[in-house]
């Protein structure tokens, strides 16, 4: 027996991250350059700005012809309906809390001889918000629920399989057991005299410091883009954030940070304008709503016998991140990375798999304290 074994042999299979503990794993999923990364830890989502002008014009180029009359403009649909609604981002009103309801999971493929199917684990949800002035308050609340196969075809197969109430699945160097149980509400309150502050970006900032924030696509590409350290982000000293890096700090500065309306579109028109980044058109997110996306050039993921991956997991894939914006008010939807070549533990999956997702089910401002989920401890 190897010395990985005896180690999970003595102390057996940790516990399933928490809710939290996703969110501090997306920022580590930093630390080592795409080329070297393994497999991404939890789940789970700048040049040329100069160009960037305000609103979708951006996205229509018009060339010249040999004439010197100018050609009819090629039109970017996909980032001209993403930058038409950051237009729209840009109009949303502010108010005195900041909420956000979220659930994210992980896909998992079970092997049983009865048939493989998929799974949604790691899946929890939380709620979060906090005032706007020092004595408003906040909280966060948070908790895990039922691991479940992900369509119905995958739930015909399950119970083919015995409709079993566990699933071991393999998770970066370890086993990991997900139930088809919900774990109570666990909260981390902020006591009354709380709230005024908010992370940004790495920074604790006062709802002062966050309404000074630049609206200038590229004063933000600067501020968070250039360097990983300024964002928060861990990236090694002397690498350039990656494509996949931009997402993710935008993602979680749209998500978690109660950024003014302009500041957030002008987070949209960064990104849109960064190399690597392209515009996918109508997408799909994990909870069926529909919008139009932005996509990181897509990466490999390789699994190998290095870490004590089991042999059906080895394997090199593919996948995306992608971001999924709503038409109507530019707020996102949800971050997802998107199998675009099956291998490894995907081998059998299509194109278009999510493998992971972080999704917004509702954010925002509100003049009234926001109401957790029903439920939640009082």
């Amino acid at each position: 027996m190897d010395e990985l074994s005896m180690i999970r042999e003595a102390y057996g299979e940790p516990a399933p991250p928490t809710l939290r503990e996703m969110t501090e794993a997306r920022a580590r999923m930093f630390e080592e350059p795409a080329s070297r990364r393994r497999v991404q830890v939890g789940w789970r989502f700048r040049a040329g700005l100069g160009l960037v002008a305000a609103g979708a014009a951006v996205a229509i180029a018009v060339t010249v012809t040999g004439s010197g009359s100018p050609a009819p403009p090629t039109v970017d649909l996909g980032k001209r309906a993403v930058l038409a609604a950051a237009e729209r981002a840009a109009a949303q009103p502010t108010g005195r809390y900041w909420f956000s309801d979220q659930i994210q999971g992980r896909s998992f493929v079970m092997r049983p001889e009865s048939g493989e199917y998929a799974i949604v684990g790691a899946h929890s949800e939380g709620f979060q918000w906090a005032g706007a002035r020092t004595g408003d308050g906040g909280a966060f609340y948070g908790r895990d629920l039922p691991a479940r196969p992900l369509t119905p075809q995958d739930a015909a197969a399950w119970k083919r399989a015995g409709s079993p109430g566990t699933f071991r699945v393999w998770e970066k160097d370890h086993y990991s057991t997900y139930t088809r149980g919900t774990t109570q509400w666990k909260a981390n309150r902020e006591g009354a005299s709380r709230g005024g502050t908010f992370l940004v970006g790495g920074r604790t900032m006062t709802v002062a410091q966050i309404q000074g924030l630049p609206t200038d696509p590229g004063a933000l590409a600067k501020m968070f883009f250039d360097s990983g350290g300024k964002a928060g982000v861990p990236v090694p000293a002397g690498r350039p954030m990656s494509p996949s890096d931009k997402m993710l700090v935008t993602s979680d500065l749209l998500e978690l940070s109660p950024l003014p309306p302009k500041v957030r579109a002008g987070l949209m028109r960064a990104l849109a304008a960064q190399p690597g980044i392209r515009a996918v058109g109508r997408a799909t997110d994990p909870l069926g709503r529909t919008g139009v996306a932005l996509a990181a050039a897509d990466e490999p993921v390789r699994v190998d016998a290095g870490l004590g991956a089991p042999p059906q997991e080895q394997g090199e894939y593919r996948v995306r991140s992608e971001l999924v914006f709503d038409r109507r008010d530019g707020m996102l939807l949800a971050e997802q990375r998107v199998l675009t070549r099956p291998g490894g533990a995907y081998r059998t999956r299509e194109p278009g798999f999510v493998i992971g997702y972080w999704a917004v089910r509702d954010s925002g401002w509100t003049d009234t304290k926001p109401k957790p989920p029903t439920g939640l401890p009082s």
